[in-house]
């Protein structure tokens, strides 16, 4: 039988970011695949030679929107372990909700743009819908609905008020219940059922021996997950990993499902056990009809929409964020970072990993970031022999491939 090249890439329907495949195709079947990656390649790790170490919190933010909160954890947490800064709790805490929040709603586009490769729509704006709500509360907690920059060396720059904290609470309830009715369609559809059960298949040995990371991993059977190491709050929250055995397209669809719930759950909890602040404590809540009193610049103009009402969805105004002290919820940094730091945090796709070196000067001397869509494309390429060329798309997108954070 014949063989044939076929290139899938790197403008496809179903990638939302340039990733090609050479495809060797024998009887409709894939043979070889082998990738072409730099389609976006932009340098930003050679910007920390003219960004200083703290501008370079707002570039690795812009490595990826979709989890820029967690990259700038990442960084954040390396040039604090090499300059031995002690960050307040409450800011650990306040850390992990905006982290999480980042999870769910990167899992939520990732459920959308699956449900889309196989062709069903309406499933596809179900769960967007259920993620601008998600959204909504990154807005009013952060004034920006995607790179929110909450992280500075040191802590965070915003807090959560009470009422603040009761307001996400009640948006969590509402969003848990409608992904909750999406749950029989995603996971028990026959049609969904059928192009992803067996798909794609990754054993627990070749997800080990690849170095598969993240949803990847887990939906082979391995009980990994960088949160285990107690980063931000995770040592005190008692986190246990999500896993699947099948290790095929369905296992992973089913390992972010269940994910995105044990987020809110994660939500919840933090927001329970979050010591009391100084800030939070003597802050200004506003008025009783929650108009805000005392913000000022786009914060203002972000409550005033939601006095408004523009959003169909949300039932209440959130109460306001007031703008924090400087200092209040960060520790004081001196000097400049010294040495070398390795950190990890788990990104909504894996592990993320940055290895950070400081000379003693404002700038840093090497910055260097391992990404989980860079670790887990040799198991893609080990996923993809033996399968069907219609079934290319949906095992591709199972792995949620991000090439932005590959190629930064």
């Amino acid at each position: 039988m014949a063989r044939t090249i076929l290139p899938f890439g790197p403008q496809h329907p179903v990638l939302p970011e340039p990733l090609h495949l050479k495809l060797t195709i024998e009887n409709e079947i894939v043979v070889e695949a082998l990738p072409t990656l730099g389609y976006v390649h932009r340098g930003l790790e050679k910007l920390c030679e003219v960004r200083d170490f703290n501008q370079m919190v707002q570039i690795v933010e812009r490595v990826c929107g979709i989890c820029s909160c967690l990259h700038a954890l990442c960084y954040c947490e390396g040039i604090e372990e090499i300059m031995g800064i002690e960050v307040p709790r409450r800011a650990k805490y306040l850390r992990t909700i905006w982290g999480e929040l980042h999870r769910v709603h990167s899992h939520l586009l990732w459920l959308g743009l699956f449900a889309d490769a196989f062709g069903f729509e309406s499933l596809f704006m179900q769960f967007w819908r259920v993620r601008e709500r998600i959204m909504d509360i990154m807005e009013a907690t952060c004034g920006n609905r995607v790179v929110v920059s909450v992280n500075v060396v040191g802590g965070v720059r915003r807090d959560l008020s009470p009422e603040q904290c009761q307001w996400i609470e009640q948006q969590l309830i509402i969003s848990e219940k409608e992904i909750r009715q999406l749950q029989t369609t995603i996971l028990n559809d026959y049609t969904v059922k059928k192009r992803c059960c067996g798909k794609g298949v990754l054993t627990k040995e070749q997800a080990y021996q690849l170095g598969a990371v993240g949803p990847m991993l887990r939906g082979s059977g391995w009980a990994q997950d960088a949160r285990q190491t107690g980063y931000a709050a995770f040592g005190e929250l008692g986190f246990e990993p999500i896993v699947e055995y099948d290790g095929d397209s369905y296992a992973r669809c089913a390992v972010r499902f269940r994910e995105t719930l044990q987020s809110f759950d994660i939500v919840r909890l933090a927001i329970a056990r979050m010591p009391a602040g100084e800030t939070a404590a003597t802050v200004d809540s506003g008025s009783d009809d929650d108009t805000p009193t005392t913000i000022t610049g786009n914060r203002g103009n972000i409550i005033q929409s939601y006095n408004r009402d523009k959003h169909h969805h949300i039932t209440a105004a959130p109460p306001p964020n007031l703008d924090i002290p400087a200092g209040a919820l960060a520790a004081k940094v001196k000097g400049k970072p010294d040495g070398e730091a390795v950190t990890r945090v788990e990104q909504p796709r894996g592990e993320l990993m940055y290895y950070l070196k400081g000379d003693g000067s404002k700038h840093m001397d090497r910055v260097r970031i391992r990404t989980p869509t860079f670790a887990n494309i040799p198991p893609l390429l080990a996923m993809l022999p033996g399968c069907e060329l219609a079934d290319v798309p949906v095992i591709v997108l199972s792995i949620d491939p991000c090439i932005s954070c590959t190629e930064r």
